[in-house]
């Protein structure tokens, strides 16, 4: 049976080892910056084995559905009243910060942008479309993150954690149709290429549809096509561990970069306790910072119903206000909307380290994940389901 592969090539000598050996670290700072590529190639199983054996190829997947985390019940269109910022701006202490996210950068890998939202005058915004849609915001769903990451104030309302943020890349990776894992491999490769610090995905893999597409196209058997499924998934989860490590090892040479993606929205603890899921790809991944959502309670903040369990941090994603498609402000709920509080938090700490100048990879994460705290979230809360806790920006 053929299928379309995401094959990872280095241009010069590194391997696989070279990005998952320890000891063979300097390596890939000798051989694997800048050349790593993604192709796709429409193979047999067979041809992919053979091609497991070339030095060159570090990692090999099968394009997987990727579709957008979706906010999770009906968009509000809540009245800010005599509020000043959003309470997830307050809630990450970004308002109290000495830091803007000056000279960071910023991607979004989502479903575009409305560039001309007030939310974003000034902001310098490099788009490319990886879907053959064209450039723009059909969903709205990147706008909301990029207005949360850094948007400028809408009608008095401070919406973005991170509004000094001057340049941003915008890629559109989910179209009406949604997207493929090819393409966010290509997405994360060229926003690393034109020098982001920080990179926002809120999408994940459609295994379910995958599954379908299996039993619909290829005519399996249910069974066959959930194991075939399964082991693409595995595949997917290894090769974006690949883009980690490579993001990673490019810090050492030229610019800092960490990638920040939604835990997603499957659980159910709402209607059972018990019905919690698993932190979702690309999020899952070893080297990617996984986010849950809270919300706010009268007994503190509580981890929303929907937010999967396992993520590394936590940040606001219930009922967030952010920059709307054709102007205004729209409030929604779900991983989609805590993950961009970890990025603009994330960018007002790389604008610190890059102020003493230890800005690096490892530095920068360590600091997103050690800042949290979980200090006015309600009693009782599980740890594995909040991470390190709330994250918070410095303020010093």
């Amino acid at each position: 049976m053929e299928n379309n592969y995401i094959v990872l090539r280095s241009n010069r000598s590194a391997t696989r080892d070279a990005f998952f050996g320890p000891s063979a670290l300097p390596d890939v700072l000798e051989t694997a910056y800048p050349e790593l590529q993604a192709e796709v190639n429409t193979l047999e199983r067979s041809q992919v084995a053979d091609l497991n054996h070339d030095r060159d190829v570090v990692a090999i997947a099968p394009a997987m559905p990727m579709k957008l985390i979706a906010p999770v019940g009906e968009a509000k269109s809540l009245d800010p009243g005599a509020a000043k910022m959003t309470w997830g701006v307050e809630a990450v202490k970004a308002n109290t910060s000495p830091y803007t996210g000056a000279g960071i950068i910023v991607a979004v890998l989502d479903t575009g942008i409305d560039a001309k939202h007030p939310a974003f005058k000034g902001v310098k915004l490099i788009q490319k479309d990886f879907t053959k849609e064209g450039n723009g915001d059909r969903e709205g769903h990147g706008t909301h993150c990029a207005g949360t990451i850094f948007g400028r104030e809408v009608n008095g309302l401070r919406i973005g954690v991170a509004p000094g943020v001057e340049k941003a890349l915008i890629g559109k990776v989910l179209g009406r149709a949604g997207g493929s894992s090819d393409q966010i491999a290509n997405a994360i490769l060229w926003a690393v290429d034109n020098g982001a610090n920080v990179i926002s995905m809120s999408l994940g893999i459609d295994f379910p549809g995958y599954v379908a597409w299996l039993i619909a196209e290829q005519k399996m058997p249910a069974e066959i096509a959930t194991s075939i499924a399964l082991e693409g998934y595995r595949a997917n989860v290894q090769l974006f561990q690949t883009l980690a490590a490579y993001t990673e090892a490019r810090s050492a040479l030229a610019q800092a970069a960490v990638i920040v993606a939604a835990a997603g929205n499957e659980s159910q603890r709402d209607v059972n306790p018990e019905w919690e899921i698993a932190v979702a790809p690309p999020a899952v991944s070893k080297g990617i910072i996984s986010v849950a959502a809270l919300g706010e309670s009268a007994d503190g903040l509580t981890v929303a119903p929907f937010s999967n369990t396992g993520a590394n941090i936590a940040g606001p994603g219930v009922d967030v206000m952010s920059a709307a498609i054709g102007g205004g402000l729209v409030a929604y709920s779900g991983t989609s909307m805590a993950t961009p509080h970890v990025a603009g938090v994330a960018a007002l700490w790389a604008e610190k380290l890059k102020q003493t100048g230890r800005l690096n990879s490892l530095a920068l994460t360590s600091r997103v994940i050690a800042s949290a705290i979980d200090d006015g979230l309600k009693a009782g809360f599980d740890p594995v389901d909040v991470g390190t806790g709330l994250i918070q920006a410095p303020q010093v």
